[in-house]
């Protein structure tokens, strides 16, 4: 029976110590927080075609630009919308840019009317353009400034209103 208790021991600690170093290369490899790796630097361009539609970033150099990657299936980027309107309705001078990733054109072309977003969005529903930026999980928005560089990223869903936030856009 003590062999078996020691057995038993050994195995836990190995597992234990397997989890602990998947956590460490987990988190060495993730880029969710709000200080990415990308910040500093020139954000990636795209360009994202949707029917007759399309949207560049580059075109957007010389504003502020609020990049947001969402889904109309996901609940925190629908908790959002409402204060990212909000947010383009104050502050006209920059420019929110929403990129959809709903694969279901037609779910999004519905969401599109009954949430009334009054802010430019477009979809990609190849997921290109969130690929660019290492981003697979919604919402995430990057602040991109004049000069087309990467200032912050904000993730899951913010109340775009707060005083924080619009001082913070306020001073790019």
């Amino acid at each position: 029976m003590p062999a078996l208790v020691i057995i038993i021991g050994s195995v836990t600690r190995w597992i234990g110590g397997l989890v602990f170093l998947l956590s460490l290369v987990l988190a060495a490899g993730c880029d969710r927080g709000d200080h990415p790796r990308q910040i500093g630097k020139s954000a990636p361009d795209f360009t994202v075609v949707d029917g007759s539609r399309s949207v560049q970033l580059s075109k957007y150099r010389g504003k502020v630009v609020v990049l947001n990657f969402w889904a109309t299936w996901c609940a925190p980027c629908i908790e959002e919308i409402p204060s990212l309107n909000e947010l383009q309705r104050q502050m006209p001078q920059l420019v929110v840019l929403g990129v959809s990733v709903d694969q279901d054109e037609d779910a999004y072309r519905q969401f599109l009317n009954e949430h009334r977003i009054n802010f430019t969005t477009i979809r990609d529903g190849q997921r290109h353009s969130n690929a660019l930026f290492g981003t697979f999980v919604f919402p995430d928005t990057y602040v991109i400034d004049r000069k087309g560089e990467i200032r912050r990223k904000f993730i899951n869903a913010q109340d775009w209103t707060s005083p924080e936030i619009v001082k913070y856009l306020s001073q790019l």
